[in-house]
């Protein structure tokens, strides 16, 4: 049984990876599965997403806010200052979220690091975005920046980080966590090690020096995760079904859509508000590191991304802009933005195509609706009580949202 469940688990991988770095939640690149159909796809055969005159109203309204808040880059989308929305109270040039940094024009690189003068990059992609990303190590951007990569201990017990060498890359992230410390770790520290990892370095025990910028790289959802968390919303009957069809779908296409079937329901029915549910529950501890580094005042100006900058950027925001009192509806407002990126891209009828090819639908998983963030701030009351009972939850307690808020908010 067991060994079947996990080929269950492995034929809705590639589904599950197409949602990790596909446009569901990074933007443009898509997974190594995904690429392959991509290339395949006559973009001249694919039929654009169908909108109506309401969703037409709303993309301009979109485009309209944009010209107003966002961040005039020349290759850096979806970028806006936490300061932007009308109530926020966190001060201008503190904390700036994203698409990916990796394509800056030099132009941008100018604004990044002699205007802004960024301290901190969080990359929030997974592994098998970085894999992909061909301008992952591009010296003109990150050349001053210290590479270090969390990784995931469990909710409530922080993470490890370990610094990168020359020659390691993030997007191999299990060879990284052999035993090391130096200079990331604080002073006179007694826990140079962390069993539980490997060897990596616990988080809690790493310092900021003072002139040193830092680019971490902390993946909040990989495909495992996502596996998992959906597994666990389909029906009990349909996953056993499925399981034992399982060995039939190593060769049979026919078997191999009828196992998959359960699992593709599932992600189009509960659309994007599903998938924030998991990235709120199996990205916990992830979520907690970052607003660690969000409330070190040393460490700003801080920047965080993906790739399109929408759903796990997106998340991050809510939750920082809440603590700080900004009202549910600016933060929904700042959210729908992000629906302006997608139309910015070049590879967009790509998108629709690798999408439609996995049976996952574009139109849900493409765009930025109200209707979502109002949904997920709703399910976070009802789950957990509020936005900072949550942080509670992950680990981030009424001491460090009150650190938080005044590394944000006060002179």
């Amino acid at each position: 049984m067991i060994s079947r469940l996990w080929l269950f688990a492995l034929l809705v991988l590639g589904y599950t990876s197409a949602l990790t770095s596909t446009p569901t939640l990074a933007g443009r690149k898509f997974s190594s599965s995904c690429v392959a159909a991509s290339k395949n796809i006559d973009e001249s055969m694919v039929d654009d997403i169908e909108i109506s005159n309401e969703e037409k109203e709303f993309n301009k309204l979109c485009e309209d806010l944009c010209t107003e808040r966002n961040i005039c880059f020349d290759n850096i989308k979806n970028a806006r200052d936490l300061a932007s929305p009308p109530s926020s109270k966190i001060k201008p040039n503190r904390l700036y979220r994203t698409g990916r940094l990796s394509d800056a024009s030099d132009e941008d690189i100018k604004t990044l690091f002699e205007k802004f003068k960024i301290n901190t990059i969080i990359d929030l992609r997974s592994p098998t975005e970085l894999k992909e990303d061909e301008t992952l190590q591009r010296s003109e951007v990150f050349g001053d920046f210290i590479d270090l990569v969390w990784t995931d201990r469990g909710r409530k017990r922080g993470g490890c980080v370990v610094a990168l060498e020359p020659g390691d890359s993030p997007a191999h992230q299990r060879r990284l966590f052999a035993p090391r410390g130096g200079d990331v770790l604080k002073e006179g520290s007694a826990e140079a090690d962390c069993d539980i990892c490997d060897g990596g370095v616990p988080a809690s025990e790493l310092i900021s020096k003072p002139g040193r910028k830092e680019r971490y790289f902390v993946s909040l959802m990989n495909e495992f995760k996502y596996v998992r968390g959906t597994l666990g919303k389909v029906r009990k009957r349909d996953i056993a079904r499925t399981v034992l069809k399982s060995p039939g779908a190593l060769v049979s296409k026919r078997v191999r859509n009828s196992v998959k079937e359960p699992f593709l329901d599932k992600i189009n029915d509960g659309g994007l508000p599903m998938l924030n549910d998991l990235l709120l529950r199996f990205g916990a501890p992830g979520i907690e590191f970052v607003l660690e580094i969000c409330a070190d005042r040393s460490r700003h100006p801080v920047i965080f991304h993906c790739t399109a900058g929408k759903d796990r950027t997106g998340m991050i925001t809510a939750i920082i802009s809440s603590l700080c009192g900004v009202p549910d509806e600016e933060i929904v407002q700042d959210y729908m933005l992000s629906a302006n990126v997608y139309a910015e891209m070049n590879d967009h009828k790509a998108m629709v195509g690798a999408l439609s090819q996995r049976n996952l639908n574009p139109k849900t998983f493409l765009g930025a609706p109200p209707q979502v963030m109002r949904d997920t701030l709703e399910a976070i009351r009802e789950e957990y009580g509020s936005v900072e009972d949550y942080m509670t939850w992950i680990g981030f307690g009424p001491e460090k949202q009150e650190k938080l808020k005044r590394a944000l908010t006060e002179d």
